[in-house]
């Protein structure tokens, strides 16, 4: 039993390492921005169970903690006011499996001792008081619960396309956050992202994580909406990752949560270029 003992301990001492040597969270080597005077927010889910039409129990989801907090402190470190709302306001639920302790990123560990962070996740603007046309980013946040309530949001949808005419707002989001994008349209009633190149997470992915059931996909929804979807793959879609911005440089997206850094990265480069 002592061996066993031993040998549990080791497997979990080396867990952390194990997968991030496969793709978990990779390093990424960020650039010091400096765009105060510039505002982002940050948007999520208000969902937080995972379940089917009709269910009031499950396990719980939310937002994953990293696709949250990775962009918030890259964006603050680059002196840029945040704020954060989530489709209906108040306190954010976040997936508890997001802090596993060989998931959890140097962010959340970061943001866990941030009291100022974590009451703006406790008191989350609600979506229908916030303009998008006074931020220049706005991040959507990604986790099973955007399954529920993003594509789902008429309000979400209206104001995509809003902001989209009628400022120079850059549009972010990683894994499922993309769903906000889905079914906004343009001006003539079209999908507004059809033809623009966007990612999201990949349906092998939620297949290997054995997810039951989630109302929408990001990849069959963006492909439905007419986007160049772009993935890459790998033996398990949980180690890949990959960002992408659309021709017109409005919309930058980033594959799942291994996404966060180069994606946020790539949204202040094109902003500080736009400046």
């Amino acid at each position: 039993m002592g061996g066993i003992t031993i040998l549990v301990i080791g497997v979990a001492i080396l867990a952390p390492t194990i997968v991030k040597s496969l793709g978990l969270h990779p390093d990424f080597d960020s650039k010091q921005y400096n765009l105060e005077g510039n505002r982002a927010l940050i948007v999520t889910t208000s969902h937080g169970v995972l379940n089917k039409p009709g269910e009031t129990t499950g396990d719980p989801t939310g937002v994953f903690a990293s696709e949250m907090t990775i962009p918030y402190y890259e964006f603050l470190d680059a002196n840029m006011q945040i704020d954060v709302a989530s489709i209906k306001g108040g306190e954010i639920p976040v997936d508890p499996q997001s802090f596993i302790y060989f998931i959890k990123t140097e962010s959340d560990k970061r943001y866990l001792k941030d009291e100022i962070f974590q009451a703006k996740v406790k008191n989350s603007i609600p979506l229908g008081d916030v303009n998008f046309k006074q931020y220049d980013v706005v991040f959507f946040a990604g986790g099973w619960g955007a399954a529920y309530d993003m594509a789902q949001s008429e309000i979400l949808a209206e104001k995509v396309s809003d902001a989209y005419y009628n400022s120079d707002v850059i549009y972010g989001s990683v894994c499922h956050g993309a769903l906000a994008f889905t079914e906004a349209k343009d001006t003539v009633g079209n999908y507004l992202i059809e033809g623009r190149t966007m990612t999201g997470v990949t349906m092998k992915q939620l297949e290997q994580l054995d997810i039951s059931f989630t109302p929408k996909h990001p990849e069959p929804e963006l492909k439905k909406a007419g986007a160049n979807y772009q993935a890459n793959h790998k033996t398990n879609d949980f180690f890949a990752t990959l960002t992408v911005i659309d021709e017109e440089k409005r919309f930058v997206t980033g594959q799942n949560q291994n996404s966060g850094h180069e994606t946020s990265q790539l949204i202040m480069k094109t902003l500080s270029e736009k400046k």
